[in-house]
């Protein structure tokens, strides 16, 4: 059975000595999951700028002055060459990213619905983040073969209004759940780095503690601060932060994989390797996340072999292994 965490249970957990936390959290680690095998996913921007909505940390906003271009939709066999090119490198998971705040029943979801199909053919897991969805389009997703949803809650539900003002928590929630009523698995997490609170970082993963079930994928980001945006002057995340988040992370989902994202072309070897010990068991891997820099493959695949990590392969555990009932 899983664990119901208190908030105060979370924050004990957080504010444990870190090498000690990190300790607690490899046992943890080694206890649900292979040591040392870590999913690649790749993440691509599928139709990029022109956002409607006010994230404060989004480059993709278009109220904000920023040096991402608008781009429309990508075609089906672009798509497909992308994920072409993420297999060859290694990843068994590819993310769709659209800068959309929900998704409309149209010529371009159908589209979408066609790339689902198409990279699902050739093997790999499928994921998609494309805003807001109906648990009606949820399914015609999961009929194309999506494997996995993302939607980020981002921080805590207290802290949410100070980074988004253009939806609430609640619209996150229910996307959430149209999701998981549709039969998909739940990628979600959030990100730190924002000027939240050490309360919010805890808030945020209590709230994704308490979903039934706990999501399957959950991504700690450390905030990318991109000129043009309200983020902008916010101090980088130090990789102390990021290692705490993780193994705390990794102790309050014991089951769920916590991937780390965004962040990682500032973090040093070590410093991931940490992350890894720490509970970490999947990365984005590619030149750019979305529209931010990301580490090469070939300096991702040199760390692999340097720390002794095997790249995990596509759909290699069902939904139902990885929560518990």
């Amino acid at each position: 059975m899983i664990k119901d965490w208190t908030k105060q249970e979370i924050l004990d957990v957080y504010n444990t000595p870190l090498l000690e936390l990190i300790s607690k959290a490899s046992e943890v680690h080694k206890k649900h999951h292979t040591i040392g095998e870590v999913q690649i996913s790749s993440l691509l921007s599928i139709k990029t700028g022109g956002c409607p909505e006010d994230c404060a940390y989004c480059p993709q906003a278009a109220r904000y002055n920023t040096e991402v271009k608008v781009h429309k939709l990508m075609g089906v066999e672009e798509v497909s060459a992308c994920a072409d090119n993420a297999k060859a490198g290694g990843a068994s998971r590819m993310c769709l990213g659209a800068a959309w705040r929900e998704v409309r029943d149209n010529k371009d979801f159908d589209k979408v619905l066609d790339m689902v199909k198409t990279i699902n053919s050739k093997g790999l897991e499928v994921c998609a983040t494309l805003g807001m969805v109906t648990e009606e389009q949820a399914k015609k997703l999961s009929q194309a073969g999506l494997y996995a949803y993302n939607h980020n809650i981002d921080t805590s539900e207290e802290n949410y209004n100070n980074i988004i003002s253009t939806r609430n928590y609640d619209d996150r929630l229910n996307t959430i759940n149209n999701v998981r009523k549709a039969g998909l698995t739940v990628c979600s997490g959030g990100i730190i780095g924002m000027g939240e609170s050490e309360h919010d970082r805890v808030g945020m993963l209590y709230t994704l503690s308490i979903l039934n079930p706990q999501p399957e994928s959950v991504p700690i980001n450390a905030l990318v601060a991109v000129e043009g945006t309200p983020m902008e002057d916010q101090p980088q995340v130090p990789i102390w932060d990021m290692v705490r988040m993780i193994a705390t992370a990794r102790i309050v989902l014991p089951k769920t994989a916590v991937r780390l994202s965004a962040g990682r072309l500032s973090m040093s070897m070590e410093g991931q390797a940490l992350c890894f010990l720490a509970g970490a068991n999947s990365i984005f891997a590619g030149d750019k996340l979305l529209t931010t820099p990301n580490p090469k493959y070939n300096e991702d695949m040199e760390m692999f072999k340097l720390l002794g990590l095997t790249p995990k392969k596509a759909f290699s555990e069902k939904s139902t292994d990885s929560i518990s009932v």
